[in-house]
C-alpha cells in the first residue's frame, strides 16, 4: 500500500523559515517529506462564528490544512476537558482532575468538526495518523463519515491504569473510540499495559491475542510501544555552533568556574517543579560545600496562561526560589536562577552542553525530550550527568542515567550530589552507553517505525 501520508494534530506547527521545533513536529514533518501529505489541525485562531472550512497552504509535497475554531467551544474542549480533564488524568494527578459533562460534549463536537473538515481533502490511498490525547474520538468519528483508510493514533502523554482511568465518568466511550484505530501506540511498554488492562474489562470486553492484536469493539487492531526520539545528531551540532553566542558567553563568564544545574520545563504542575526546588535547597543543606559552587538555572517559560493552577505554580516556584535565595545567597553568589521565558533551540543546546547536571525530574510523563537532548548536547570527551526521574518515559531507555524518585527530596539531592562528584572516566562511560540508545531509537526510527506498522497493521486487517 502506498499513498499520501494525513498528519492531524490539536495545532498545526507550520516551519519558520524551515526550521521545525523539535519533537513531535520534526518526526511529522519528516514523515510528510517522505511520504507527501497533509498536516491537518487548528490554526491557533478563534472566532465567535461559525468556523470556516480548511485552508491550504502547499509547501512542495506537504500541504498544511488549517481550521479556527469557536472560542466559546474551544475553551471547553482544549481549557476544559483536554486539559483540566484528560491531562492530570492521565499523569496520575487526581488532585488537579476537574470534570464536567458540557465540557466533554464540546470535546465530541470539535473532533467531529475536525472529521466533517478533513473528510473532503482525504483520498482513497491516503494513511491517516493522529496524535495526542485532545483528539481520541476522532478515528470513530471518521469511521462514522464512511472513512475506510488505516487510522492510526500515537499518544504522546502517559496512559494511566484502571483504577485512576475509571475516575472519569467516561472512561468507557473514549476506550470505545481508541477501538476504531488501526494501531494505538505508546511511549512505553507500562503505558502499553495499562492500556491493553483498561480495554481487557468487562465494559469493554477486550481479548488480548497471542501475537498482540487486540479484539474489540467488533474490530481488530494494534497496539504497540513506539518511543518517540530525537534528532542526535542535530542537537550535538547545535549545541557546538551556538557555543560561541554572546549570550552563552555571558552565561559561562557569570559561572566564574561554578558547576551548573540546569532544568528546562514548561511550566505545568506534571513537572515536579516545586519538589525539585526543595531538592535543590536540601543540597546545600546537607551537602554545604556545594554553596557558593553551584548554580541551579531553572528555565520555566509559561504554558496555558489563563488557567488558574497554573498561575498559582508561578506563584509557588517564584516565592521558593526567592526563600532559596534569601537563605544561602552571597554577593557574589545566587544559588537559584529562575527564568519564565523561552529559548530557541541552538541556544538551549549550548546551555545544555555548559551545564555538568541535566536535573529532568517530573512527577509523571509520556516520554520526555529533555532528557534525551541534554544528553545528545554534551561534548562527549567531557560529558556532564542526567539526574532523571523513574516516573518518566525516558527513564526506560536512559537506564546509565542516575535514577531518582521525584518525591523523595533526600534522594534527589542525594542523585544531584553523585552527579557532581562522579569521575570523569564513569561520565564518559554513561554517556556513550545513553548514545547509542538515543542513535538506536531516533525521530526517524519512531516515525518510520509507527507508519510501517499502520500500513502493515491495515493491510493485515483485510485478511482477517
Amino acid at each position: 500500500m502506498s499513498g499520501r501520508l494525513i498528519a492531524v494534530s490539536n495545532r498545526v506547527a507550520i516551519p519558520r523559515d524551515g526550521q521545525a521545533s523539535g519533537g513531535l513536529a520534526v518526526g511529522v514533518l519528516a514523515a510528510l517529506k517522505e511520504h507527501g501529505g497533509i498536516w491537518f489541525g487548528w490554526d491557533g485562531k478563534t472566532t465567535d462564528s461559525e468556523p470556516h472550512d480548511a485552508r491550504v497552504v502547499d509547501d512542495g509535497n506537504i500541504s498544511y490544512a488549517t481550521i479556527n475554531l469557536n472560542r466559546t467551544e474551544f475553551d471547553a474542549y482544549y481549557n476544559g476537558f483536554s486539559n483540566e480533564t484528560l491531562w492530570p488524568l492521565f499523569h496520575f494527578l487526581l488532585g488537579f482532575f476537574k470534570y464536567d459533562r458540557h465540557n466533554f460534549e464540546s470535546y465530541l463536537r470539535v473532533n467531529a468538526l475536525f472529521a466533517r473538515k478533513l473528510k473532503p481533502l482525504l483520498e482513497p490511498t491516503d494513511v491517516i495518523w493522529i496524535h495526542d490525547y485532545h483528539l481520541i474520538p476522532l478515528a470513530a468519528e471518521l469511521r462514522r463519515a464512511g472513512v475506510t483508510q488505516p487510522i492510526g493514533f500515537f499518544l504522546h502523554v502517559p496512559f494511566p491504569g484502571y483504577d485512576v482511568l475509571r475516575a472519569l465518568p467516561v472512561h468507557e466511550h473514549l476506550l470505545r473510540c481508541l477501538c476504531a484505530y488501526d494501531v494505538v501506540g505508546f511511549h512505553t511498554q507500562r503505558d502499553l499495559r495499562s492500556f491493553q488492562e483498561c480495554i481487557a474489562q468487562p465494559g469493554i470486553g477486550g481479548h488480548i491475542l497471542s501475537d498482540g492484536r487486540i479484539r474489540a469493539g467488533g474490530r481488530m487492531f494494534r497496539a504497540d510501544v513506539f518511543p518517540i526520539g530525537i534528532e542526535v545528531e542535530d542537537c550535538g551540532s547545535l549545541a557546538h555552533a551556538h557555543r560561541d553566542n554572546p549570550e552563552v558567553k555571558l552565561l559561562r563568564d557569570s559561572l566564574m568556574g561554578r558547576r551548573m544545574i540546569i532544568g528546562v520545563d514548561r511550566l505545568d504542575y506534571s513537572k515536579g517543579l516545586p519538589e525539585r526546588f526543595h531538592a535543590y535547597e536540601r543540597l546545600l543543606q546537607h551537602y554545604p560545600d556545594n554553596r557558593r559552587n553551584v548554580v541551579l538555572l531553572q528555565i520555566a517559560p509559561p504554558t496555558r496562561t489563563g488557567i488558574r493552577t497554573y498561575n498559582e505554580i508561578r506563584e509557588e516556584l517564584e516565592g521558593i526560589a526567592g526563600r532559596i535565595n534569601g537563605r544561602y545567597a552571597q554577593i557574589d553568589w545566587v544559588p537559584v536562577r529562575y527564568l519564565n521565558r523561552g529559548y530557541d533551540r541552538g541556544m538551549l543546546m549550548a546551555m545544555y552542553r555548559e551545564a555538568r547536571v541535566g536535573l529532568v525530574t517530573p512527577v509523571r510523563d509520556g516520554m520526555n525530550l529533555v532528557a534525551k537532548e541534554y544528553v545528545a548536547a554534551q561534548d562527549p570527551d567531557d560529558p556532564g550527568v542526567l539526574v532523571l526521574s523513574t516516573l518518566a518515559g525516558a527513564a526506560f531507555e536512559l537506564e546509565q542515567a542516575v535514577l531518582v524518585n521525584p518525591y523523595d527530596t533526600d534522594g534527589v539531592a542525594a542523585g544531584i550530589q553523585t552527579a557532581l562528584e562522579m569521575s570523569l572516566a564513569e561520565r564518559r562511560e554513561r554517556h556513550s552507553a545513553m548514545i547509542a540508545t538515543l542513535q538506536r531509537n531516533d525521530i526517524n526510527a519512531w516515525r518510520s517505525r509507527f507508519i510501517e506498522a499502520l500500513r502493515h497493521g491495515h493491510e493485515g486487517e483485510q485478511h482477517d
